[in-house]
């Protein structure tokens, strides 16, 4: 099969998790600034989300460039990555009507840990579909991304701690992974 199929429904589903974020954004209480900053801390999170669907979504872009076939492997890797990245909005609403407090906190470092597994999963079934014989061989899981893994299991952890230490250590993660990986785009000029 080729990917074009999957990618088409990958954008398809990202484009949804994005709506019902977006959806999920209250109107102030009071039209005032003192109504607007009393959302403060659920927009950062919704930015916050933003950005990480944006960065899963765009490594996948690049990372599905080179692969001429896929199977059974990579299609589910695919979807249990989309399964984890659909209950951010879920996580953004929590945190919303919870607040910054441990659970909500160390859930949404749950499903970015889970949603990073999947990742890393989707790249081995990539290398095994392609029988390892391309560049997607180098795509595996490199040290960024264990680190990240780590660091999404401590902020999970943290949170029981202080939740604003680990939504510290999620915007870390983010601003490390803000730049798309260029080993893709070195495997394709290749």
């Amino acid at each position: 099969m080729k990917p074009d199929r999957l990618n088409a429904f990958t954008d398809g589903v990202i484009a949804i998790i994005i709506t019902i974020m977006v959806l999920e954004i209250r109107l102030p209480e009071e039209p005032t600034w003192a109504g607007v900053k009393a959302l403060a801390p659920f927009l950062g999170i919704y930015a916050l989300s933003f950005v990480n669907i944006g960065i899963f979504w765009n490594n996948h872009h690049h990372m599905m460039q080179e692969p001429r076939t896929i199977d059974g492997r990579v299609l589910w890797a695919n979807l249990s990555l989309l399964f984890w990245l659909s209950l951010v909005p879920y996580e953004i609403r929590w945190m919303g009507e919870a607040g910054i407090v441990a659970w909500p906190v160390a859930a949404y470092g749950g499903v970015l840990m889970m949603a990073a597994v999947s990742y890393m999963l989707l790249e081995r079934a990539l290398v095994a579909a392609e029988g390892g014989k391309t560049g997607t061989s180098e795509s595996g899981p490199r040290l960024k991304e264990w680190l990240s893994f780590a660091a999404y299991g401590a902020g999970l952890a943290l949170a029981f701690v202080d939740p604003l230490i680990s939504v510290a250590i999620y915007v870390s993660v983010s601003l490390a992974w803000f730049i798309p990986e260029r080993r893709y785009q070195r495997n394709l000029q290749a």
